[in-house]
């Protein structure tokens, strides 16, 4: 049961992230919540956004005084793989198809010596 409500919970921000309707199913709308309380904290990098870590979930779970268990922090992370998925994907779309230009070595040498 647990399963298919994180199944149906990632499908549906799958769903919602490509344009669709958002359906969270009720049972999943507490750990929906977590998600986007967490999500809203999220640290990025160069390269974009990075994993809710176990660390600021355990944190976070503390401040909140949340009992969480490990099924609930498995579907926060299956939320977030979707939704990290879904972003590299806009990311890749978005990369240009041609190489930059690179410099010549003269060039180099002119701008660096």
């Amino acid at each position: 049961m647990w399963e298919r409500l994180k199944q149906q919970m990632v499908k549906a921000l799958e769903t919602y992230l490509e344009g669709g309707e958002l359906k969270v199913p009720e049972a999943g709308l507490q750990i929906w919540q977590w998600f986007l309380e967490l999500a809203a904290t999220r640290s990025y990098h160069a390269g974009g956004p990075n994993p809710i870590s176990f660390a600021e979930i355990e944190a976070w779970a503390r401040l909140k005084r949340w009992p969480l268990e490990p099924r609930h922090v498995e579907a926060i992370r299956a939320l977030d793989a979707a939704w990290l998925a879904h972003i590299h994907r806009q990311f890749e779309k978005q990369r240009p198809t041609k190489p930059a230009k690179s410099f010549s070595p003269g060039a180099f040498d002119a701008v660096f010596g």
